[in-house]
């Protein structure tokens, strides 16, 4: 690999290429303690730039105590011991309580270590892709939830290969970029199996399964559960009142299907966890009150927001899947 090389059809200016260039050297340990770069001369002439431009990022790399230049011999490595300067994409599907956990996470690892932008695509894909052709050479690094999208390779195929994280959920197209991601399939099948003794006093198991921005993985999952032991269940769109009777079991990933669900349970004088069963994705502190506890399948937001904020930074290319636990509560 080239010790400086110029992207003419980057959006990032091309001083700014140059000092990434040596960061990423330095971080690589392509270059050591008072190696010698390559002259101003010769890094213009290679890449078609001016004396000026190359000058203008030696000069920031001066400014910042990493290179120094001896009068008519050149420009040298002067520090290794440095804190990569990045500056961080941050792609989110939306804002809520969970994603403001990741949020946290990420952001309490990452410090003072790096400049951050946040951006959301509010499950657009015209905006997932908008957003990311905009930042194309902008960032070092690009962190992007892709959520459900259709098409998301393609977009972000648009970016340096080595320089995107996927964060929460993944796929098959996107399995060659590191990640921290849920296994949804996985965690919805464990989640049920451990409570399969509870079950047994149960005679239907629904999933409440919009489809608009919770992953396939869930239906996989809990499908592959109920066949396995035989369990009645059947997968709905949204609340179907006549479905809440005596002895139905819900999942229910949107918490909004879950105030419905507990409004129709109440209107028809049925008791949660002994008529009607609930389990509630995702764990907030308010589910632990609710009707005296909703049990709850989720996953650690804040640990996978640090796990990646660490990952970020090493520079390390890891999938790691983010562990997910089920919260049993009195509402089974």
């Amino acid at each position: 690999m080239p010790l400086l090389k110029i992207d003419q059809n980057s959006t990032q200016t091309k001083y700014k290429q140059l000092v990434h260039g040596i960061e990423r050297a330095l971080s690589e340990k392509r270059l050591s303690l008072n190696d010698k770069l390559p002259s101003i001369n010769k890094v213009a002439l290679a890449n078609g730039l001016s004396r000026d431009t190359v000058l203008q990022a030696y000069d920031e790399l001066k400014k910042r105590g990493l290179i120094y230049s001896i009068l008519g011999k050149g420009y040298f490595v002067k520090s290794l011991g440095f804190h990569h300067e990045q500056h961080l994409f941050l792609l989110f599907d939306e804002l809520n309580s969970f994603k403001e956990l990741i949020y946290n996470g990420f952001l309490e690892e990452i410090k003072e270590k790096a400049e951050l932008d946040i951006y959301f695509h509010h499950f657009n894909s015209q905006v997932f892709q908008k957003l990311i052709s905009e930042s194309v050479g902008k960032y070092s690094k690009y962190i992007i939830m892709p959520s459900n999208l259709p098409n998301t390779y393609e977009a972000i195929a648009k970016l340096p290969k080595e320089d995107v994280y996927i964060l929460d959920q993944t796929n098959e197209n996107l399995r060659h970029f590191p990640s921290v991601h849920q296994d949804f399939a996985k965690d919805m099948k464990r989640g049920l199996t451990e409570v399969q003794s509870r079950l047994k006093y149960y005679r239907k198991l629904f999933l409440i399964y919009p489809g608009n921005k919770e992953p396939i993985g869930m239906v996989e999952g809990f499908q592959d559960f109920c066949s396995e032991i035989k369990f009645p269940s059947e997968v709905i769109h949204s609340v179907e009142e006549n479905s809440i009777q005596k002895g139905a079991v819900f999942v229910i990933p949107n918490d909004d299907h879950l105030v419905e669900v507990i409004e129709i349970t109440k209107s028809k004088n049925l008791e949660i966890g002994k008529h009607i069963g609930i389990i509630s994705y995702n764990d907030i502190p308010l589910k632990k009150v609710i009707e005296n506890g909703i049990t709850t399948i989720s996953t650690d937001f804040y640990q996978m927001g640090k796990t990646m904020g660490r990952m970020v930074l090493s520079g390390k290319k890891q999938r790691l899947e983010n562990p997910s636990r089920i919260v049993l509560r009195q509402s089974l």
